[in-house]
């Protein structure tokens, strides 16, 4: 029997992805959350997961977690709206113990979920996996945090975690496409937010979970159609700003990420390659 460890489930990406795992495993499969409230395990345990109950932060918590995992899934975030210690603590810090932790109990795949907020700009072209990493600072510490959780696992004995990139995460209820109005207040028409649905982030991580022969390998998860900031406001139904009419974007290839080794390593096809195909399916 395998067991499949899924932290940060009760996330915007963890409560998506949970789901659809557990409608992916084999029979003889168990997934195992870890989770740090009551409600939150009964729900896990209703849809047929198994729940642990702890703080990825708390090492008793892990270890109990990693109690017979043969595989983990770290989509555990600490993202908008947390102090900066708390992002540290959980995006780097925890992740790293997670990591050394599941080596030396023997878990044979280790997927880490990140951001392509790690690249940076000024590349003049879709940053790849190989690139060297400068995290964005207008995200606040949390490019840098996962950016060193990477580079942290990496040089984990034994472990070889799998890095899967996301893009802007959004769909299905998410809030992020709502909450995207706030932070381009300023940007011009024209310029591109890179995004990848829910379901698209789900069929990533799996298939980082499952493919073999993948270990250290990176990922970046992103779809075919960047969407504008006019677009974006229009998503939102917010008139785009006259004062923006003239802005000018520095860098048009700034977020923008390489999906094509997800595609062809990973067989790795989106089902919403737009944030409009996602609408017209009512997926948003």
């Amino acid at each position: 029997m395998t067991t499949i460890l899924v932290t940060g489930a009760t996330g915007q990406v963890g409560r998506r992805f949970v789901p659809r795992l557990l409608q992916w495993v084999a029979p003889d499969e168990t997934v195992r959350v870890l989770v740090r409230g009551e409600e939150s395990a009964r729900h896990f345990t209703e849809l047929g997961a198994e729940a642990v109950l702890g703080d990825l932060r708390d090492a008793d918590a892990r270890k109990r977690a990693l109690e017979g995992a043969d595989a983990v899934v770290n989509v555990a975030a600490a993202f908008r709206g947390v102090p900066d210690e708390e992002a540290w603590a959980v995006n780097r810090d925890a992740a790293i113990a997670l990591g050394r932790e599941a080596a030396a109990a023997g878990v044979r795949r280790f997927v880490q979920a990140s951001t392509n907020l790690v690249y940076g700009a000024g590349r003049g072209r879709p940053a790849a996996a190989s690139d060297p990493l400068q995290p964005e600072t207008s995200w606040g510490v949390y490019p840098r945090s996962k950016a060193e959780a990477e580079a942290g696992l990496a040089e984990v004995p034994g472990l070889a975690p799998v890095v899967v990139r996301l893009a802007f995460v959004y769909g299905e209820g998410d809030p992020h496409l709502t909450q995207s109005a706030r932070f381009i207040v300023g940007w011009p028409a024209h310029r591109r937010l890179p995004m990848v649905h829910h379901a698209d982030v789900a069929q990533a991580l799996f298939r980082a979970l499952r493919t073999p022969g993948i270990e250290g390998r990176i990922y970046n998860a992103v779809d075919d159609a960047p969407v504008t900031a006019w677009d974006l406001h229009r998503l939102n139904g917010i008139p785009f700003p006259a004062e923006n009419a003239d802005a000018v974007d520095p860098d048009p290839w700034n977020g923008m990420a390489d999906n094509l080794p997800l595609r062809d390593e990973l067989g790795w096809r989106p089902l919403h390659p737009s944030v409009w195909s996602a609408r017209d399916a009512g997926a948003l």
